[in-house]
Parts: structure tokens; C-alpha cells; sequence
């Protein structure tokens, strides 16, 4: 009988072992299986085809993925002239039609006002600031809130730097000037200028030079030299301000969240990696283009008067714009956090700007 319950014993520790080693077998050849599986994925951007640097961004990030991947995650990219809905992206992600896309999450601002602050705000934190606040002030936890509740996730796409004021056919020297203006300015700028008189729209890019020759607007905002010049505005609006509504304009990958999660670890790992690293490239890639076309300006072009908003209308946007932050923070407690947030780490960090950046440029550039 003691033998019997002794043979008991060693069988069942036997079937024990067998059993972890066959799961073990099992999981391993899993992890084999799905190492060999290639995931194909979709990509829908308010961008053209061929469009400069916004679609360089998402090409390079495309490639590094495959590249980084072993070609197991391949992503074909749709334009906007394949899907036809330039400002869609968000519910094109959401709903699983695209797996992820590429565009500014100030475009759906009416659907909630939270998302506006992670593209740019009105006199907000230039492209450095935010960029450290995305990733070290908290930024990007806030970012993943605001999202979540639309199955969706948010990466920074790219940042275009500080943002040129406009393009517009006449000259602008006082308030009564913007009254009546009819002018495209997307986001949270475009409420604070409507305060001052201006119609505000928002038109797709592959739009813009089409409607200010028809006059279906009179002025426009897009990006800065980077990319104005080849858009040809200045053919039509020789006005051209500097900026103040878009400090550091960043672009977004918007991502299915489902779909993200049922990727393997490592390549959710290579997709975050060459989402950062892109966005990165591409706020190179801006300021670089920036920095060639303006001297195009001024070397072939000097019809082009570049200049700055009187005073007046500077402070008038100033104010206007923290009415409109009060107003929305007291209707939207998400709005809110994030503007918080981003109002102290702002001090914080601008503190260090004005004694680096802005006091070297101050004693150092002399025009």
C-alpha cells in the first residue's frame, strides 16, 4: 500500500513537471509563431500625397518601423486624396477603419476642447518647452487621459517651431483693419481672432492656395517658410506676419488603442520608438526648410513685406485669449488640468528660456 501511494506520488509529480514543460514548449513556440507573423497596418493623414516634411515625417516613421521590424509591421499610408477626408482622421482611427493617422489634434477641437492644447496654444511654449513638458512634465499622461475614452492613443508627430502670424492681401494696422476679414486660422487662435471681428474658417491644405485666389478668404494662416513659399500664397497676399497663435505647432499620430494593444511588446516598442524619433526629424527637417526658404524671400522675392502686428492688436489678442481660457477652464475641468499644467510648467521652463535662448539671441543678433 506504501509503495502504491509512493508510485502515486512520483506519477503526479511527473504529470506536473510534464505539464510546465509542455506549457513551456507551448508558449515558446507561440513567441516563435509570432515572430514569424507580419502585421499590416493602415495609416490615414490629412496630408496630400508627397506633401513636404508634414508627409516626410510619416514616411520616415513608416520606414524605421519596417526597417526596426524586420518587415513584421508594415504600414501603408493613405492620403487624403485616397480617403477623401482630410479632417476625419480622428474618426476614421476611432472606429478601427484606420489603425492609426496623422494629422493635429486641434482639428477636432468641437468634438472636445482638451485636445486643442497638445497641438499649440496662443502665446504658449515655444517647441522646446513643450517637447520637455510632453515627456517630463507630465504632458504626455495627460495626453493618454484625454484619449482614452475614444479607444484612442496620442503620440507627438512633429513640430513646425513658432509659426508665421499669416498671409494677407492687405495691410493690417489697426483693429477696425480685421473686421470683416475673412481668414483661416484652425484652433484655438482662431477663437481669439474672431473676438476682433475676423470670420474664422478652416479649410484643408490642399485648399488653402485655391480659396485666397478665388477670394473665398482674405488671408490665411499655414505653417512658416518651411512651407508657405512652395504653396505660392505670396502670389496673391504680399502681407506676411510673424507670428503669435502657434509658438510650437506639434502634429499628432493618433492610434487605434485596441489594435495597439493586440501588437506583440516588441513591436508596440518599435512603433512608439520611430513615432518619437520622426517627430523628432521632423522639427530638424522644419527649421532647416525654414531657414533656406526665408532667404529665398529676401533674396527673390521682395515683394514679400514681412512684418509684425502693431501693439494694439497684440494686446488685444492677449486679452481676448485669456477671457476665452477662463471662460473655457470654468466649462471643461479636462481643458482646464491641461492648461494648468501647462501654465506651470511654462514658468518654470521660461524662466530658463529668458536666461539661455532669448538672453544670447537679445546681445547676439542684430537685426
Amino acid at each position: 500500500m506504501k509503495k502504491a501511494t509512493q508510485f502515486a506520488k512520483i506519477s503526479a509529480s511527473l504529470l506536473v513537471t510534464c505539464g510546465l514543460l509542455l506549457g513551456t514548449f507551448t508558449a515558446d513556440n507561440a513567441v516563435a509563431a509570432d515572430k514569424k507573423k507580419t502585421y499590416h497596418w493602415r495609416l490615414a493623414q490629412t496630408w496630400p500625397s508627397n506633401f513636404p516634411i508634414f508627409g516626410d515625417a510619416v514616411k520616415n516613421m513608416v520606414k524605421m518601423v519596417k526597417t526596426m521590424s524586420d518587415g513584421r509591421l508594415i504600414i501603408r499610408v493613405d492620403s487624403k486624396n485616397k480617403h477623401k477626408a482630410p479632417l476625419g482622421i480622428f474618426d476614421m482611427v476611432r472606429a478601427g477603419q484606420y489603425d492609426m493617422g496623422h494629422s493635429a489634434s486641434y482639428y477636432w477641437k468641437g468634438k472636445d476642447p482638451v485636445f486643442m492644447p497638445f497641438t499649440t496654444m496662443p502665446f504658449g511654449m515655444i517647441a522646446a518647452e513643450q517637447y520637455a513638458w510632453f515627456y517630463y512634465g507630465g504632458g504626455m499622461a495627460l495626453m493618454e487621459k484625454a484619449y482614452a475614452k475614444h479607444n484612442l492613443l496620442s503620440f507627438p508627430g512633429g513640430n513646425t517651431g513658432n509659426q508665421m502670424g499669416g498671409w494677407f492681401r492687405k495691410e493690417i494696422k489697426t483693429v477696425d483693419d480685421l473686421k470683416g476679414l475673412k481668414m483661416r486660422i484652425p484652433g484655438f487662435a482662431g477663437e481669439v481672432i474672431s473676438k476682433l471681428g475676423v470670420a474664422v474658417t478652416n479649410i484643408p491644405p490642399g485648399e488653402l492656395y485655391t480659396s485666397l485666389d478665388r477670394g473665398t478668404i482674405d488671408a490665411l494662416e499655414w505653417v512658416g517658410p518651411s512651407l508657405d513659399l512652395n504653396m505660392g500664397f505670396h502670389k496673391i497676399a504680399p502681407y506676411y506676419y510673424t507670428g503669435w497663435h502657434e509658438p510650437g505647432t506639434e502634429l499628432q499620430f493618433l492610434v487605434n488603442k485596441k489594435r495597439f494593444e493586440k501588437l506583440p511588446a516588441d513591436l508596440r516598442e518599435i512603433l512608439v520608438v520611430a513615432m518619437k524619433t520622426a517627430a523628432y526629424d521632423m522639427f530638424a527637417q522644419s527649421y532647416h526648410a525654414s531657414a533656406e526658404n526665408l532667404a529665398l524671400i529676401r533674396k527673390d522675392y521682395p515683394n514679400i513685406k514681412i512684418t509684425t502686428f502693431p501693439k494694439e492688436i497684440i494686446d488685444r489678442l492677449k486679452v481676448e485669449n485669456d477671457k476665452l481660457i477662463k471662460e473655457m477652464s470654468a466649462k471643461n475641468p479636462a481643458f482646464k488640468e491641461v492648461i494648468d499644467s501647462q501654465k506651470a510648467y511654462m514658468e518654470k521652463a521660461r524662466d530658463w528660456t529668458r536666461i539661455s535662448d532669448f538672453a544670447y539671441l537679445k546681445d547676439n543678433v542684430s537685426r
